[in-house]
């Protein structure tokens, strides 16, 4: 894929300063960047690159002011992080462009496919499944009896729906993650031993949400496991059987929510966070990383740290307490000592 400065400046509403004819076939850090790459500047603690970066074309913005001469083509526009956010996904849809069905792949005949859908080499759509218009669905994709997917919808290499999940319009889900796999379920036997307890609800993905690689979200017992609108969960995450995400939540990597919990709307979650099953948490929650939450959070819109989770400012005061400990150990022990003193020369 090649462009030129005048054509980028065009899509970009910009002002083309140097060769317009000038091409470009990849992106790249200015820092980074050789010919025939594509820049911007947007941080002033990269400037000095700017008169040194082999690349072809730069964005900036409109007011910089060059203290030097630079060899690349310019595009002057409004904002320049903003305009090569645009060509980053322009980028991406153009590299994502793919059409048709591959072979060899397994359509079952009672499946319906929507129009203009791209199905990867190897792929597996199941019994009475529906897909809806342009969807892609990559290489190893996996999609079981009764699955019912949206429209706009991509699943990269590897994705595995389980029977009976529901996915919604414009839902991405990177490769490997499993959505709706059996829930953790066993009931203890006298003899020390578990049974299985059989897993026939279904997980419900609605719309616009994005689900990161290798994460994977529980069937319900019963009922339904529910990711909300817009909720984005990163890689390496658990979700539970009958949990429940609210919208527009997001949840950072390694994260795990235990059963029947109900996150609200628009909490974020940091890296590594546990919380424990059949809890609530309230809308606009912030959950610092690494903390642990074994109980339901009912104010909203707080921050929370730590494990057992604390609020926010409760947890950086214990901090500095922390932090001073060795102090106070210090000053402890010579309290002690100066009291033995004191006991000694009273009782002599």
């Amino acid at each position: 894929m090649q462009f030129t400065a005048h054509q980028i400046g065009v899509l970009l509403n910009g002002t083309v300063e140097g060769n317009p004819d000038a091409t470009v076939s990849k992106l790249a850090k200015i820092e980074e960047a050789e010919e025939g790459s594509l820049s911007f500047l947007a941080n002033p603690k990269y400037e000095a690159f700017l008169y040194t970066t082999n690349a072809s074309v730069v964005i900036l913005n409109n007011e910089f002011q060059l203290d030097h001469p630079v060899k690349a083509t310019l595009v002057r526009v409004k904002d320049a992080y903003s305009s090569f956010s645009v060509l980053l996904e322009k980028y991406n849809t153009i590299k994502l462009d793919k059409s048709g069905i591959e072979q060899p792949c397994f359509i079952h005949p009672s499946a319906t496919v929507g129009k203009d859908v791209y199905i990867g080499a190897f792929a597996y759509i199941g019994p009475n499944a529906v897909i809806g218009d342009n969807c892609k669905i990559y290489p190893h994709t996996y999609i079981s009896d009764n699955v019912k997917v949206g429209d706009n919808c991509t699943f990269f290499a590897g994705v595995k729906l389980y029977f009976d999940t529901v996915i919604g319009n414009r839902v991405i889900i990177h490769s490997n993650s499993v959505i709706g796999s059996d829930g953790f379920g066993f009931a203890p036997q006298a003899d020390g031993s578990y049974n299985k307890i059989s897993q026939i609800g279904n997980v419900l993905v609605e719309d616009d949400v994005e689900i990161g690689a290798n994460t994977c979200i529980d069937r319900a017992t019963i009922g339904s496991t529910i990711i909300r609108k817009g909720v984005k969960l990163d890689n390496l995450i658990q979700i539970a059987h009958n949990a429940e995400i609210g919208a527009n939540t997001v949840i950072a990597s390694q994260t795990g929510v235990s059963g029947s919990t109900k996150i609200g709307e628009n909490v974020i979650v940091g890296g590594q966070v546990g919380i424990v099953g059949h809890i609530s948490i309230a809308k606009g929650t912030q959950i610092q990383a690494k903390s642990g939450i074994n109980r339901s959070i009912e104010e909203e819109g707080k921050k929370w740290a730590g494990a057992p989770a604390t609020t926010y400012n409760n947890h950086m005061r214990a901090q500095v307490v922390l932090q001073r400990l060795p102090e106070l150990e210090r000053k402890i022990e010579e309290l002690e000592r100066k009291l033995k003193e004191n006991n000694k020369s009273e009782n002599s």
